[in-house]
């Protein structure tokens, strides 16, 4: 039972992390010490499209083949045109692969930024097989907030209803632990894509929804106590504000 929980904590945890990695999952792929640059460096020095193809989309294809040939050809003419080809390379493919993510591309990021303690921690459990970090770190991030926000809502229940300020103080701490976990809950429960799938695939140009975002958008109800005259009239069920799913958004980040 207890390692049930704790398989439920990291798988919950690794995705609800996604507004910590969101942003910097994503800047994960553009870094020039990122797993897709590398793959290109690693191509084309051995003359190996293949090594890059598996980064893309099938409908995607043609395009980095073609980009990779003449690549190729560029860069035999002098070190500068070899340099600048590359160049030329790496963005081409970066570009697409975040495409097929829903991520825009803003150019090719330095090495050796910052991309916060969950990233490399899953870089280094795939290159050891050691996944024990990575768990004990997603784990504990999770206990802490879920037992913050558990203790907060507790202290927030005593209150009488002729005090509404102290009263919409319990609202908050109730809404806010309940957005959290059922946030979390989703997490565990919903399909990760790595690649998006190819039909809903968005342009390079365009962002995809966040899923706080496409959640409001689709009107998904939300729980709220029978106190609370915030979320949608008090009435259980109600569609969450605005706000509110702004907010649980932040906390889940």
């Amino acid at each position: 039972m207890a390692g049930n929980r704790k398989t439920l904590f990291v798988a919950v945890l690794g995705v609800a992390m996604s507004g910590l990695l969101s942003s910097r999952a994503h800047a994960h792929c553009d870094g020039m010490d990122g797993p897709v640059v590398k793959a290109a460096q690693a191509a084309l020095t051995r003359g190996d499209v293949n090594m890059v193809l598996i980064w893309v989309h099938k409908n995607d294809e043609a395009e980095i083949r073609g980009a990779f040939e003449r690549t190729l050809n560029v860069r035999k003419l002098s070190p500068q045109a070899k340099e600048l080809a590359d160049q030329h390379f790496l963005e081409t493919l970066v570009r697409v692969h975040r495409a097929a993510e829903g991520a825009p591309f803003t150019g090719l990021k330095p090495a050796g930024r910052d991309l916060g303690p969950a990233i490399p921690a899953a870089d280094q459990a795939l290159q050891s097989g050691d996944l024990a970090p990575l768990t004990n770190l997603l784990v504990e991030r999770m206990r802490t907030r879920v037992v913050a926000r558990h203790i907060r809502a507790l202290r927030a229940k005593s209150f009488t209803v002729q005090d509404v300020a102290v009263g919409r103080d319990h609202v908050e701490a109730y809404v806010t632990f309940i957005h959290y976990v059922e946030a979390i809950h989703e997490a565990a429960t919903r399909r990760v894509e790595g690649h998006y799938p190819e039909s809903a695939a968005v342009t390079h140009h365009e962002e995809r929804k966040s899923p706080w975002e496409a959640r409001l958008t689709a009107g998904k109800r939300s729980r709220c106590p029978p106190e609370s005259a915030s979320c949608g009239g008090g009435s259980p069920g109600a569609s969450p504000s605005v706000a509110a799913v702004s907010a649980a958004e932040r906390l889940v980040r």
